[in-house]
């Protein structure tokens, strides 16, 4: 069998803008403003978007996914494939060759033991790896020699492209975490928030949830490469500072996810400082429905399978009522503008994989929500909020600080309030939100309320580890550290029979059917609640040249290409 998943095969030559006699560092400073501020440095400890993408600055994978959504080499030398033999013919291994002649930032040579080293990191069953899925099926990753290195599956694997490829599963140096495997892994602060990288820029101060400082890499493959000396990497605040930074102050030179009124945006951008880029990819803003029990009453139990079943979300009609009573043309409208698409799907793109199975969401129905609920035994009490055999529909709805997801929460909160749904709203600061801090109550990942709101997305254009974030494993709890990936605690053995069919599925056609089959497992049992296929909205300064916007990867994946203008 062979694989008929299409992959690009040329080499990658990124398209340079630089002058032909540039030199690394010769375009000064470069600053560049993520509201959501990084909390770590380590993409295996963080599901944060912002933690991922500062970190792609330092730390690289061995191939990624360019503008266009191809796969491209990056540390290897070329992509794997059945043609080439770098993927055995019954698709049960893969063999990468590296490049030769990189060093870590830190003058070591990089090998392949330090790609072994990363897959033994992210497999360890203690270590509650946020990437894990990027492993599924891997049996053994073995040093052929200092530049070469096999993964071999326990099954054949159609598309075998999930470890050390995209932002999420880049290469960390075996020296410096050999002592942070398993549980110790949250505890090594230096490690976390200083990796050694292979990538342009190398980390001189890290201020968790405010400020990271970088300069060149002085062992970057390029000599003439990145064009700047340092770099600052700023958080905090929110999109609509950072938006005015670049486009109306000039005080940044790019600013990330500016998730702002489209009218305010266009009005910045009139001032001439900068420009704004939009693209669409895989990014869908939904709701997260908690199966489990979050009350405070369970303690350690709260939000957990220990704790027991969620008191009323776990019945399907409410879980219908909630999506069909939510107006997402609107939400679409006033927030996103020309950058937002309604959507019914948590798998909105490529198109090949989108459903239509969920269209019913696309129309807002207050009276049919009110019926459903009706027929489910839903009643209103005294205040107008149903109720039944002493349980209320009462709602507590988080999400991260931001205008328009505040404008969302308000919205539909309204609507809910029309099916007597009664909602207390929480917003809380990007950075705690999605950051890994096991301590606080408030990440994501533990997901201490009943509804949580963000966006979620994957590097390139093949979603098999995406949609394995559902499987029954990715459950995050006090076991794994809190850091999987499952946030509505979805467990269904039907649903993991398909992700493994998937993953032992060659055609793309097939591949397509069964992607589909799996979201609309998720919508149609209510485990998510799809708001909105968002397109990223960013801006650059018009003296920041080079910038070409990515959806399928890191909007940073080039940085090492930007220069002065």
């Amino acid at each position: 069998m062979k694989c008929k998943y299409l992959v690009a095969l040329s080499a990658f030559a990124a398209i340079s803008f630089l002058p032909a006699n540039a030199e690394r560092g010769a375009d000064g400073h470069v600053n560049i403003i993520y509201w959501q501020a990084a909390s770590i440095l380590n993409p295996f400890l963080s599901g944060g978007t912002k933690d991922i993408e500062s970190s792609s600055l330092v730390i690289e994978p061995l191939a990624r996914y360019d503008q266009d959504g191809n796969m491209v080499p990056w540390l290897a030398a070329e992509i794997p494939t059945v043609a080439n033999g770098g993927v055995a013919e019954d698709l049960t291994s893969i063999t990468w060759k590296i490049q030769p002649g990189i060093i870590w930032s830190d003058g070591t040579p990089f090998t392949a033991h330090d790609v072994q080293f990363t897959a033994e990191y992210c497999m360890h069953p203690e270590g509650g790896c946020q990437q894990s899925t990027s492993y599924s099926d891997v049996e053994s990753v073995d040093v052929l020699d200092d530049l070469t290195v096999k993964v071999t599956f326990s099954t054949p694997k159609p598309f075998p492209y999930g470890p050390f490829v995209g932002a999420e599963s880049p290469i960390i140096q075996k020296a410096q975490f050999q002592d942070c495997i398993g549980a110790k892994a949250p505890e090594c602060t230096e490690q976390n928030f200083g990796p050694l990288g292979t990538g342009p820029f190398r980390v001189t101060e890290f201020r968790a949830n405010d400020v990271i400082s970088m300069e060149a890499n002085p062992n970057y493959r390029d000599p003439a490469k990145p064009r700047f000396a340092t770099l600052t990497f700023k958080g905090g605040g929110d999109a609509a500072a950072a938006a005015r930074s670049v486009l109306e102050t000039g005080e940044f030179d790019y600013a990330w996810n500016l998730q702002i009124d489209p009218a305010i945006l266009n009005q910045m951008s009139e001032a001439g400082k900068g420009t704004v880029i939009a693209a669409f990819g895989t990014a869908v803003e939904r709701l997260m429905v908690n199966l489990t029990d979050p009350s405070p009453d369970l303690g350690d139990a709260r939000s957990t399978a220990n704790g027991g079943p969620h008191p009323f979300l776990t019945d399907p009609a409410v879980r219908r009522a909630l999506s069909v009573a939510i107006d997402r043309n609107l939400l679409s409208e006033v927030g996103y503008g020309s950058a937002g698409k309604a959507t019914c799907n948590v798998l909105p793109a490529p198109a090949i994989y989108a459903s239509t199975a969920n269209d019913e969401c696309l129309v807002q129905d207050i009276d049919k929500a009110n019926a459903i609920l009706d027929e489910a035994g839903w009643m209103p009490g005294s205040d107008g909020v149903r109720e039944k055999d002493g349980v209320r529909l009462s709602i507590l709805y988080q999400t991260s600080t931001n205008a328009v997801r505040q404008d969302t929460q308000a919205l539909v909160k309204q609507w809910w309030s029309e099916i007597g749904v009664e909602t207390e709203l929480k917003n809380i600061d990007a950075s705690v939100f999605f950051g890994g801090d096991q301590s606080s109550p408030d990440t994501f990942q533990k997901f201490y309320a009943d509804i949580e709101m963000y966006t979620n997305l994957f590097s390139g254009t093949d979603p098999e580890t995406y949609m394995n974030n559902w499987t029954c494993d990715e459950i995050p709890s006090p076991e794994n550290n809190w850091l999987g990936n499952n946030m509505p605690r979805y467990c269904n053995p039907d649903y993991d029979a398909l992700a493994s069919e998937l993953g032992n599925t060659a055609d793309l056609s097939e591949r397509a059917r069964i992607a589909m089959e799996m979201n609309d497992m998720l919508m149609q049992e209510g485990a998510m609640i799809p708001l909105i296929h968002r397109g990223r909205v960013s801006a650059h300064a018009n003296a920041l040249g080079g910038v070409i916007l990515n959806t399928w990867d890191s909007e940073l994946w080039n940085a090492a290409d930007w220069y002065r203008q």
